[in-house]
């Protein structure tokens, strides 16, 4: 299957240059306020592909694929206001899905919160809120890690083989911190020194602090050694919204803009393409899970250079374009059943050139 994986990100990295540029704006008026839906309700906001000035004939093309391709929910935002909100293959408006490893991104929000709160610091050491003998390094090697090596992908750790595995026996010694990038699931330790530095459950913070500021129902699962964030798609377009306005919730901070910033941007000098558990795309190279290879060229040739994602296993999206006020959203299962992935897949390009084709 690897060997399969690293055929596919070839494939997609040889797709060319990115073409957004050269799309019309998706946005007819660039000084709209952001829309915000009401906290409580079903009450959101919409704009036509006509208001918009879209091709409303590549509309039907977009829905089509997006059925054969095992979507669940997909929603598209311009200023807010929903233009495109559908529902698949037995899913519904209020029916909950998981976000995978699209929800690190609500575990870096969380981070930012408790750092503005004082209540962390990202370049502390973990060993200050957990204590040390949370890996099985030597004490010298444990205390090279901090909080924003796990937020970078670079904390050394070796690559498992059960990725979901977070306690001591599964975190040993590849290399020092900040030398390395490497996907893994040793972030979720952020969860429990944000729970340690609150002194509240991770869950009972999260709720309080991000949730219900901005209208989201959902809750983290426990499997096993890994906790995954499950809501509707609205809640996922949420918090989408959040991220598209930096962090504000129309006129509430509740992640401070110079955090997101650096959420946002390239946080390390390995893999140009990853912030703080966000990737980035526009980028002239990436690295992806499961290699060390390094690949030339931008995540999604075919998305705007602007654009940040939340990318899960099994294809679940949040992408954020700036430039255009636009947030898109897709949850369901593994779009290729012959290629599932853990971040970056064929799909993205492939949904992109409908999302383009929309534009023309």
């Amino acid at each position: 299957m690897k060997s399969n994986y690293i055929i596919l990100i070839l494939f997609i990295s040889f797709l060319g240059c990115s073409s957004s540029d050269e799309s019309p704006s998706t946005n007819p008026n660039p000084e709209e306020t952001l829309y915000f839906p009401p906290l409580q309700g079903s009450t959101w906001e919409t704009k036509t592909v006509t208001d918009l000035g879209w091709n409303e004939n590549a509309v039907a093309p977009l829905l089509n694929f997006l059925e054969e391709k095992h979507t669940k929910g997909f929603i598209i935002l311009v200023d807010g206001k929903i233009v495109i909100e559908n529902y698949f293959n037995g899913h519904s408006a209020t029916t909950n899905w998981y976000w995978a490893s699209a929800g690190k991104t609500l575990t870096a929000t969380m981070t930012g919160i408790a750092e503005q709160e004082n209540l962390l610091n990202i370049n502390n050491k973990v060993s200050d809120y957990l204590g040390m003998g949370w890996t099985s390094l030597t004490p010298e090697k444990e205390n090279l890690i901090t909080n924003k090596h796990l937020l970078t992908m670079t904390s050394g750790i070796e690559d498992i083989a059960n990725e979901d595995c977070a306690t001591p026996e599964c975190l040993t010694y590849k290399a020092d911190a900040g030398t390395r990038w490497a996907y893994h699931n040793v972030y979720v330790k952020l969860q429990d020194v944000i729970a340690e530095a609150s002194g509240q459950t991770y869950n009972s913070y999260f709720n309080l602090k991000l949730r219900d500021k901005i209208g989201m129902n959902g809750n983290w699962v426990n499997l096993g050694n890994n906790r995954v964030y499950t809501s509707t798609t609205r809640s996922m377009a949420r918090f989408g919204l959040l991220i598209l306005n930096k962090g504000k919730w129309e006129n509430e901070v509740i992640l401070n803009e110079n955090y997101f910033t650096a959420s946002t941007t390239t946080s390390q000098n390995i893999n140009q393409a990853y912030g703080y558990l966000w990737w980035l795309n526009g980028k002239s190279s990436y690295h992806l899970p499961q290699t060390q290879f390094e690949f030339q060229g931008t995540l999604i040739p075919s998305g705007p250079n602007d654009m940040f994602m939340a990318l899960g296993k099994n294809d679940q999206k949040i992408y954020v374009i700036p430039s255009k006020k636009m947030v898109v959203i897709r949850m369901g299962e593994v779009a290729n059943p012959d290629n599932p992935t853990f971040a970056l897949s064929g799909f993205d390009e492939e949904l992109w050139q409908k999302i383009n084709a929309l534009y023309q």
